[in-house]
């Protein structure tokens, strides 16, 4: 897997970080049902090594940001929480682009304010809204950017080109695409933010593929003694060493399970075989 942390300015994160989506309502809408579980399970994630974290105003929206801050604040140093911006939530399952230059304010505002923070370690932009000019969406953040309210900036769910246009406003760390053993659709963005030395953080990254990759999956758990997860995560730790992960779960079982990704070490062979 070679190296097992990534580098934001001077904090190095463990790769294998905590996605807290999960730890919200039905439909990623309203409260987690089980809150002590949930604090439970942040605060499990940071005592085994995680000190990167991933949340957005839009999971709940707002409770999952809270929920964070219940949990682990004050954030002890080499904590790094990463927050995005700009969705609205009509209701369960819903996720409409809001890219107006209020509604960024208003999310990097709030995010702040639910975090207890005075600087967001990393702040990305949920998705480009396709109705709104880029650099209007972006102004409120570069604005935050210089007065240090945001220390790194990244994007989410972009090509290639929006990757370009946004770097020509403001710098950015990381993209957040969806990517993993079964939908790859991404590949030539994972490239390209190797090559800029830029974080990929694949979303979704436990699934495990097509039912034809299940049966080599299922092989090659068995000959290192893990689960099929263990098997996707430590595939995507080996495809790229600017890949960090952030799956997600509300039980601390599973928690264990997927941090023990790490120690997996998957020959080229089997790295390949899953590849194609």
């Amino acid at each position: 897997m070679g190296k097992t942390t990534f580098k934001f300015g001077g904090l190095e994160v463990n790769r294998l970080g905590y996605g807290a989506m999960q730890l919200t309502g039905n439909g990623v809408f309203g409260e987690v049902a089980d809150r002590e579980n949930a604090i439970t399970v942040l605060r499990e994630a940071v005592a085994n090594g995680v000190n990167f974290i991933d949340t957005a105003e839009a999971y709940g929206p707002k409770f999952n940001e809270s929920l964070i801050a219940d949990a682990l604040s004050p954030f002890q140093k080499d904590l790094f929480i990463a927050t995005k911006g700009g969705f609205d939530r009509p209701g369960p399952n819903k996720w409409v682009p809001n890219g107006t230059p209020e509604k960024i304010r208003q999310d990097i505002e709030g995010s702040l304010q639910r975090l207890k923070v005075d600087s967001i370690d990393l702040w990305q932009l949920h998705r480009i809204d396709p109705n709104i000019e880029v650099a209007k969406t972006l102004a409120p953040v570069a604005e935050a950017v210089k007065e240090g309210k945001i220390k790194h900036v990244g994007l989410s769910e972009v090509t290639i080109d929006q990757i370009k246009q946004v770097q020509d406003i403001l710098p950015v760390v990381s993209v957040q695409n969806l990517y993993n053993l079964g939908n790859r659709q991404w590949e030539r963005v994972l490239d390209f933010t190797a090559e800029q030395g830029l974080a990929f953080i694949p979303w979704f990254p436990l699934a495990s593929g097509p039912h034809k990759l299940a049966d080599k999956i299922k092989a090659i758990a068995e000959k290192h003694k893990a689960t099929t997860a263990q098997i996707a995560l430590a595939w995507l730790l080996k495809r790229s060493s600017n890949i960090l992960l952030i799956p997600g779960t509300k039980s601390v079982e599973h928690l264990k399970e997927n941090l023990k990704a790490a120690e997996i070490e998957l020959t080229q062979e089997e790295f390949e075989s899953l590849a194609n």
